[in-house]
Parts: structure tokens; C-alpha cells; sequence
């Protein structure tokens, strides 16, 4: 199994030790049903400079607990995350890091404004990482088409063109001239090209899109599903399965990643404490409001009727909490705040998160690799948590879940994408293959 580290890089203070800074920036937060488009003047230079610091900090400390990739992601407008630029982090730890993989998951492509650039940038962290880069894509979410002026309409377009360009960019001998439906150069002949050939492999991110699945089957890419609910995920195993199966092949543990969020304290007290944080503000269900998460033309119909059938949850983003206006007394913001925590235990039973000690979490963690089984597995820890947490969380996993985890991994055959490449299992025309998600787990206890 190949294990990752992941955090949003949130702007927030300690609740334990700025309580007040750290109530009033919730207090906006709810108030304004949304954590992309709070205005910035919420936002002290000083206090982010030593967070994304920290954050950078941790990543490092985490290569040397013996996580084998340190993931990032970015987004734009909001305060879920600082890492508004992620090629930027990633060419800090090219420098400062040795052994771990880069994992990128991922850059918007349909909002960056010359795909070009992109590649040349992920080239030289390749080069200055010494071939560690895992670079992913990802379209970007809806708010990110309006913080970036992109076409929400266009985005699956931009996204598919954009990556078809950056692979041919590092994979055709320039120079030549690139004239697609959106994309146009002139004169493509990239000097600097990635260490690791053909290319670097691709991992794809993505919440419970079938039109991305099916597009990663096709192109033999993992897919790698950030902390959705176990049902939909498995559903979406099996029509990347069934995918993959047509273009002829058997997929595996190889094709598929799971992001999930843990949080690890020395007494279940402490850790249930810090997982609460985890819905900070509304969480996911607060990343941005509805009309900015999923603007017109953004989704497929299908892609639209799967979130349809989804409940509304504090991890589950696009439905907002509660409906007020941003005129709520006090007295209404409390009732919606109590609302909020009052999920924290419907998201422990659902597994959306997982607070304890390392006996309460590994045998949960089992179950999500029996019910999935991905050869990929990233730990998240995101909330307003001090440095100091953030840090025994990273030990005490680093100590004494890491080691169960790839042991469940050896007894479940979960091959990791460096071991098996994915895709190289041929399966003949024909054949009904082997489904890799095993629905009948979903039902079982923790052991």
C-alpha cells in the first residue's frame, strides 16, 4: 500500500488558545453559509504566514515518520485552504524532501490560464525532486470557475483538452504547434522535461463524478475518492471495474485511492475533542454555497441526479446546513451551530471520520480497506487544531496505525500503483471481471 499524508492547510486559530478569533471567524463562516467568498480583510498576513510555515513543516516531519507520499491540493477564494498555489509548496518539498512521493491532487486545469506554464512547472519539480512527482488533475471546484473567470460550461472540455496537451507537451518532440478547440500555441518545445518517462504517473482526485470515473478507467489512471460515503464510492468502483473491463483489462488495488480523515489522540476524550473540530464551520457542506459550487453547465445530468440523491451532511459538499440570510441573531447562529456538532455523530457511525485512540481506529480503518480495498490510502487531518496536535496525531498514526494498516494491506493483496501498474492486467473480450470493492463488508461491524 502506498500511505499519504493530507491536510487543507485551513486558516484558523486555536479554539484553546485564541478562543475568541477562533468563534468569531466561525461565527462569519456560518453566517455567510460559506467559506468560499468570506472577505479577506478576515485575514492577518502574519498569523498565515506562520500557518502555511507549520503546514510546510509538518509535511517534511511526516517524510521522516515514514509516510511514502505527502499530498497537496489547492483552491482559491476561501480559507478551507492556504494552498491557493500548490506548485509552489511542492517545489519546497522537491528541495527539502528525499524519499516521499509529491503527490499533486490536483491542479485545476480548466482554471489555469496557460497549460503550458503548468507543465513546465511540474517538470522542473520532477527534476528538483529527482522523479518523485505524482501530479493529478482535477476540473476545479464550481467556485473556482468564478474565482478564476473560467466557463463553468466549458469545464469538462478545458479539463480533458488540457491534460491531453500537457502529456503530449512532455511526451512529443518539439517543437510543434498545438491548435485545439480551446487551447492554442504557437510554438510548444518545452525545454525542460519531466525526469520520470514517459511521464510521470497521473493520479486523478474526485468526489462522485461517473463522468471522471469512466474517463479514468479509459486513460488507466487511479482514481483516488476523497473521503466520500462507502456506498456511492463502492458504486463508483465497480463502474470504473466495468469500464476498464471493455477496454480490456482487469482493474485492481492499483486503480483505486481513498481519502479519509483520522484523527488520533493518546485517550479517546482528546481525539473525539479534535475530530469534533473537523466541522469547523459547517465543513465540507460549507466549502461554498450551492450556486457557486455547482454553477449552471458545471455537471453532467447524471453527475446532478447522483448529488441529488445524496443526503445533506457537515462532509458532504454543495447543501448548506441551514437556508438563513446572513441576518440570524445571535440566538439563531448558536441553535445553527449546535446543529452543526449535533452531525458529529452520525459522520463517526457513517465513517465520513474517525476519532480515537489507535484500538478504536485501526479496526475501522479495516473496514473501509475490506469494503474498498485501495492500493492507495491517504490520512486527513483538517479543523482548527494547534500545531502541537496536529503533531502527536502525525506520531501516534506514524507509530501505531501505519504499522497495522500495511499489514491489513499485505492480508488483502492491496497493490499499490508502484508495484502493479494499472491497467497491465489484461482481461480477454468477453470476460465479466472480478469486482475489486467487496459490497458484502459493507454491512459488517468493526471487528
Amino acid at each position: 500500500m502506498h500511505l499519504m499524508w493530507f491536510t487543507e492547510r485551513q486558516y484558523h486559530y486555536d479554539p484553546e488558545t485564541e478562543p475568541q478569533r477562533s468563534r468569531t471567524l466561525e461565527t462569519q463562516i456560518l453566517r455567510h453559509r460559506s467559506f468560499f467568498g468570506l472577505p479577506n480583510e478576515n485575514f492577518d498576513a502574519r498569523h498565515g504566514s506562520a500557518l502555511l510555515n507549520e503546514y510546510l513543516d509538518e509535511k517534511i516531519y511526516s517524510e521522516e515518520l515514514g509516510f511514502d507520499g505527502l499530498m497537496l491540493n489547492e483552491h482559491h477564494g476561501t480559507p478551507f485552504c492556504l494552498g491557493s498555489v500548490m506548485d509552489v509548496e511542492a517545489a519546497i518539498l522537491a528541495k527539502t524532501t528525499k524519499r516521499a512521493k509529491i503527490v499533486l491532487l490536483g491542479n485545476p486545469v480548466p482554471t489555469v490560464a496557460n497549460a503550458l506554464r503548468l507543465a513546465e512547472e511540474l517538470s522542473m519539480i520532477d527534476l528538483i525532486s529527482g522523479g518523485r512527482l505524482v501530479p493529478g488533475w482535477v476540473r476545479g471546484a464550481g467556485s473556482e470557475q468564478l474565482a478564476n473567470n473560467s466557463n463553468p460550461a466549458y469545464n469538462r472540455e478545458y479539463f480533458e483538452e488540457g491534460v491531453d496537451f500537457i502529456l503530449k507537451a512532455w511526451t512529443t518532440p518539439g517543437p510543434f504547434r498545438f491548435e485545439g478547440k480551446h487551447f492554442h500555441f504557437r510554438f510548444v518545445n518545452p525545454w525542460v522535461l519531466p525526469l520520470q518517462k514517459p511521464h510521470p504517473p497521473i493520479w486523478i482526485p474526485g468526489l462522485v463524478s461517473p463522468d471522471t470515473v469512466t474517463w479514468c478507467a479509459r486513460k488507466r489512471f487511479p482514481y483516488v475518492a476523497l473521503a466520500t460515503r462507502l456506498e456511492p464510492t463502492v458504486e463508483l468502483w465497480n463502474l470504473y471495474t466495468q469500464t476498464a473491463a471493455r477496454e480490456g483489462y482487469q482493474a485492481g488495488p492499483e486503480n483505486f485511492g481513498y481519502l479519509q480523515p483520522i484523527f488520533v489522540g493518546e485517550n479517546q476524550a482528546r481525539a473525539e475533542e479534535l475530530g469534533k473540530r473537523f466541522l469547523y464551520g459547517g465543513a465540507f457542506a460549507h466549502f461554498a454555497r450551492p450556486e457557486w459550487m455547482f454553477p449552471p453547465g458545471y455537471n453532467s445530468k447524471e453527475a446532478t441526479r447522483r448529488m441529488a440523491r445524496l443526503q445533506a451532511a457537515a462532509n458532504f459538499q454543495g447543501k448548506p446546513i441551514h437556508a438563513g440570510g446572513g441576518n440570524e441573531t445571535d440566538e439563531e447562529l448558536e441553535e445553527i451551530r449546535r446543529g452543526v456538532y449535533a452531525q458529529y455523530e452520525q459522520s463517526k457511525k457513517d465513517l465520513q471520520m474517525i476519532a480515537g485512540t489507535p484500538d478504536y481506529v485501526i479496526p475501522r480503518l479495516r473496514k473501509v480497506l475490506e469494503v474498498l480495498r485501495p492500493g492507495i490510502f491517504s490520512f486527513w487531518l483538517d479543523g482548527p487544531l494547534a500545531q502541537k496536535d496536529r503533531i502527536k496525531c502525525l506520531e501516534l498514526i506514524s507509530r501505531e496505525i501505519m504499522p497495522a494498516v500495511r499489514q491489513i494491506g499485505r492480508e488483502l493483496g492491496l497493490t499499490d500503483p508502484f508495484e502493479r501498474a494499472p491497467g497491465s492486467v489484461p482481461l480477454a473480450a468477453g470476460r465479466e471481471p472480478t469486482p475489486v470493492a467487496q459490497v458484502d463488508a459493507l454491512g459488517s461491524a468493526p471487528a
